[in-house]
């Protein structure tokens, strides 16, 4: 009485504590102060943060029009020497239908946007200048070069397509100009590709900035290593007119990026987005701005790179404020949480105690279902065979005292008492295994599934007329349960049969760290809708006066596969032929 006083009152103790705890003290004041503290805190590190992502954007963003920029040369160059390339490739000097012909197959302007045209310029030498005319008027009538110039060469645009766009730039000879001139003569000595300086197109109505870019192409069998040797090669150029406007839209279209930008050579303007119909997004106080000079085919060029109203529009960032109402809200959250603890704290305890009052009740019972199903084996193992091997003994005695005077009958009777016992035995053996099992674990250890079958195979009632076909596999498995499990499928494939001859097969494989472990048999099928009734307790799919066994060989089978993690299923047509598949976890030896 004293001790259980103790306790009720060690209870009680415990319980006013954790009351006490949940009523506001100055630790729940300093959390909602230090909780303010923070949210401004993350409020004030959330703006630097978005501030410096909008900077870092703007870097990436200058970084990727320029990007843009050369990877789209790189492309034009790849057509250039393309277009060098097919030069080379033909024996004889092309014509104006060839270079047609091969400018259709590239469909220049679905796959080179931005590119005005592509041509071919040869070097022709002064006292030259008439025989090339002439050859060249044989295909077309109104082919002339111009316009006249002192030089000692002439560089006449002698092929460009696509032509209903360029007729004005055939037979203009660059050699007149000086940004033109000079960008032949450095494609020439270095033999790469160059850009001129800027320049307007004969061919652009708008007259507006543009420049050339050329790929060089030297006479067949003479070297060209050095400036001297490229110099006397020569033969001509392949190049690509380019309206610096629409090289623009067609790789930096203004609507499609955040940034407006502004390119220069040397002093003079090539592109400039204020030039451009959408002018209305250039921000006149630009947040960020930067210049970058860029080396491209022998010419420097300068591009200045501004944000505009769609990087503002973008940048704004509500994030900070956010963060400030969020910390706002959680203090809020914070100081209600701790009222509704400090009202909930008791329910919650009662709560706990009546959940422990359940729990402990639970266990009781379960001990004592436990202690029954341990009662129960006992008298099944003891109290129920005793009396069970008593009448068997004395059918046996009655049938040997009376075997001379007892009818046939009788004998009959006496011989289906005698079977009845057995079965009522191996029933009882049966529930003992079931009740059993899960009460010991046997360890893995490595087992000859060849040699285990065969030896079960032996030790069961079966005719000779029976065989059995295993795969010889050495597998690490618990013992005693893996023989239980084979014991009862194999003594089932053979009281189930329905012929005086069977053929038994166990086959292995293993299949996602599992055992796949099938006993297939020739005998009679199940059909489908009896597969979940096999495998209950106490039941046989043919009567039991033909077939001897308690019904519960596949249950036990069942219930130790699932044991160890594995599963039972059943495969047949429901015609002949029936196959129960094991699948038993994998283990892996130590």
């Amino acid at each position: 009485m004293n001790n259980e006083t103790t306790d009720i009152t060690h209870t009680d103790i415990e319980r006013q504590k954790l009351i006490d705890s949940s009523r506001f003290h100055g630790v729940h004041w300093l959390i909602l102060a230090l909780s303010s503290i923070l949210t401004v805190g993350a409020w004030y590190i959330a703006s630097e943060q978005v501030n410096k992502r909008i900077a870092e954007r703007f870097e990436r963003e200058s970084l990727h029009v320029i990007e843009l920029v050369k990877e789209r040369m790189q492309l034009y160059e790849h057509a250039l020497w393309g277009a060098v390339a097919h030069i080379d490739a033909n024996e004889l000097e092309i014509d104006n239908k060839q270079w047609q012909n091969y400018s259709n197959s590239l469909r220049i302007d679905e796959t080179y946007p931005g590119i005005n045209g592509l041509g071919v310029i040869y070097k022709v030498k002064k006292d030259q200048r008439l025989s090339f005319i002439e050859k060249h008027k044989k295909n077309r009538p109104d082919f002339v070069v111009h316009p006249s110039h002192n030089a000692y060469e002439l560089w006449p645009i002698t092929f460009i397509e696509p032509l209903i766009t360029n007729k004005q730039a055939v037979g203009l000879d660059v050699a007149f100009e000086e940004n033109r001139y000079l960008g032949v003569k450095k494609a020439r000595d270095t033999g790469l590709a160059q850009l001129t300086g800027p320049i307007t197109l004969v061919q652009d109505a708008k007259k507006t900035p543009g420049f050339l870019f050329y790929a060089p192409f030297y006479k067949k069998g003479m070297s060209h290593s050095t400036i001297s040797e490229r110099q006397a090669a020569i033969e001509g150029v392949a190049y690509a007119p380019f309206i610096m406007s629409k090289l623009i839209s067609g790789t930096l279209a203004v609507d499609q990026r955040h940034v407006s930008i502004k390119i220069s050579d040397a002093g003079q303007s090539l592109y400039n987005d204020m030039d451009n119909t959408l002018a209305d997004k250039i921000d006149p106080k630009p947040l960020f701005s930067k210049r970058v000079d860029v080396d491209f085919y022998g010419r420097k060029w300068q591009v200045t790179i501004n944000s505009n109203l769609n990087f503002r529009k973008a940048s704004g960032s509500n994030q900070p404020y956010f963060i400030l109402a969020g910390g706002v809200v959680i203090d809020l959250l914070l100081l209600a949480l701790f009222i509704v603890l400090s009202r909930s704290n008791k329910q919650a305890l009662i709560y706990a105690d009546e959940i422990t009052r359940e729990l402990k009740i639970k266990t009781t019972r379960l001990t004592k279902s436990n202690q029954d199903l341990e009662q129960f084996a006992y008298v099944a193992s003891h109290d129920l065979k005793s009396p069970l091997n008593a009448m068997r003994k004395l059918v046996s005695w009655i049938t040997e005292d009376c075997e001379s005077i007892l009818p046939d009958s009788s004998k009959e009777h006496l011989k289906l008492l005698n079977n009845r016992s057995e079965r009522m035995n191996k029933l009882l053996d049966d529930l003992l295994d079931y009740a059993r099992i899960g009460r010991h674990e046997f360890k893995a250890k490595p087992l000859d599934l060849k040699a285990t079958a065969n030896d079960i195979f032996s030790l069961l009632d079966h005719p000779i007329t029976f065989k059995l076909s295993v795969e010889k596999q050495v597998l690490l498995l618990p013992r005693t349960p893996i023989e239980v499990v084979l014991r009862n499928l194999i003594s089932n494939a053979i009281k189930h049969h329905d012929k005086t001859e069977g053929h038994i097969q166990i086959h292995y494989k293993a299949v996602n760290d599992m055992h796949i472990i099938s006993v297939e048999d020739d005998g009679p099928g199940i059909p489908v809708e009896l597969f979940d009734k096999a495998v209950e307790m106490f039941q046989t799919l043919r009567p039991r006066d033909k077939v001897e066994g308690s019904g519960m060989g596949l249950s036990l089978s069942k219930k130790t596969v699932e044991h160890y993690g594995g599963s039972l299923t059943i495969q047949s047509d429901g015609v002949r032929g029936t196959t129960i598949v094991i699948t038993w976890p994998i283990t892996i030896e130590k």
